[in-house]
């Protein structure tokens, strides 16, 4: 039997097994076989494809790329036109984009990649269409910009269970959870957190099931099976992500507020064509990316408020340090300070201290 018939007749189990507190561990365990499978089917896939990736391979430029996911014609590359200084083709028909089309955002000081895809169609992450190749490209954004149809609203789901399939995990934080494998002495557990959504005995199975025999693992957080067999396959991406509706210029208000109510998560609603919330896009985009500026004012020099610095929400000084030259940390002496971050204007810091946005920074380094 090979792994797509396993992967079926684990599913069909599950679906004939009800869910009760006496069956939750066998269906968490059944839901890390499946899990297991589907990664040793990408393995597999992975190694016996040799094409090559033309036009997949997009050399990463600005301060993040964000990369829009969705089916054929729903408005992509029209968008990206209007966001950018791009020059995707647009065309009624589907599949009108076939290599990823790289734009360039600007906004607020930050230069934001924006790679246009082609659309995927439902079973991509098995490799239907250029699915698979498609979605590996999601792998390494730093935002996920799920694209909808007005009249297509629910195929949020598709796109969401595509990238699942290949291991990209949407608006969640890896899990909390620690594993330390040893030579011997079983599987020791410490809960720093109540579990509810797992026991420890079905902990312990999942990680018999992954060839774990004997480790020291801490939970700091309430887990769940699949969230687990995330951590333990080690392959998994965590990525942020938007959803944009699109072409709302062809429906009228009561269609729009009807509809919003059936789609489960918060949307952008944005017309392509019409030029209808673009900007309100661009300063979502700069806000999930959590963006702050940082003016550089080097030492006997005025402040350099035309080109910001762009750093990342949590970024401290060691961090900028690194970003600017790999040098510039052991040449460090001290920090000084102008904005939100400090207590006064000009207070000296060191590497650790944490920035805020619009902060003025002087880096005074050793003589």
């Amino acid at each position: 039997m090979g792994i797509p018939e396993k992967i079926k007749a684990i599913q069909d189990e599950m679906a004939k097994t009800k869910i009760n507190k006496s069956t939750e561990k066998h269906v968490g365990l059944l839901k890390a076989k499946i899990a297991k499978l589907k990664r040793e089917q990408e393995s597999i896939a992975t190694k016996k494809s040799g094409m090559k990736q033309d036009g997949f391979d997009v050399r990463r430029s600005g301060d993040a790329t964000v990369v829009f996911i969705g089916l054929p014609s729903v408005g992509k590359s029209t968008l990206l036109n209007k966001m950018t200084s791009a020059n995707s083709t647009i065309g009624a028909f589907t599949f009108t984009t076939l290599t990823v089309v790289p734009g360039m955002m600007v906004y607020r000081g930050a230069n934001i990649q924006v790679l246009d895809l082609p659309g995927i169609i439902k079973g991509a992450s098995t490799g239907k269409g250029l699915g698979k190749r498609i979605l590996s490209v999601a792998r390494t954004a730093d935002l996920v910009l799920l694209m909808l149809d007005v009249f297509q609203p629910f195929h949020e789901d598709v796109l969401v269970n595509e990238l699942g399939n290949i291991g990209i995990r949407l608006n969640q934080l890896p899990p909390n959870i620690t594993i330390e494998k040893a030579s011997m002495g079983g599987i020791a557990v410490a809960e720093q957190v109540k579990l509810t959504k797992i026991s420890v005995d079905h902990l312990k199975a999942i990680l018999h099931l992954y060839g774990i025999v004997s480790a020291r693992v801490v939970v700091k957080e309430d887990v769940t099976s699949e969230q687990l067999a995330d951590h333990i396959a080690g392959n998994i991406s965590y990525s942020k992500a938007l959803t944009i509706l699109n072409k709302i210029d062809l429906v009228d208000e009561e269609f729009l507020k009807d509809l919003k109510t059936k789609i489960k998560s918060e949307v952008i609603e944005v017309s392509a064509n019409s030029d209808i919330n673009i900007e309100l896009l661009k300063e979502k985009i700069y806000e999930k990316l959590k963006f702050i500026r940082i003016y550089m004012r080097p030492k006997g020099e005025e402040t350099d408020f035309k080109e910001p610095f762009i750093a990342r929400e949590g970024d401290s000084v060691e961090d900028i340090c690194n970003k600017l030259h790999r040098r510039l940390k052991r040449e460090f002496r001290y920090a000084l300070i102008w904005g939100k971050s400090v207590k006064f204007g000009g207070q000296r810091v060191g590497l650790s201290h944490i920035l805020q946005d619009e902060d003025v920074l002087t880096i005074i380094k050793r003589r």
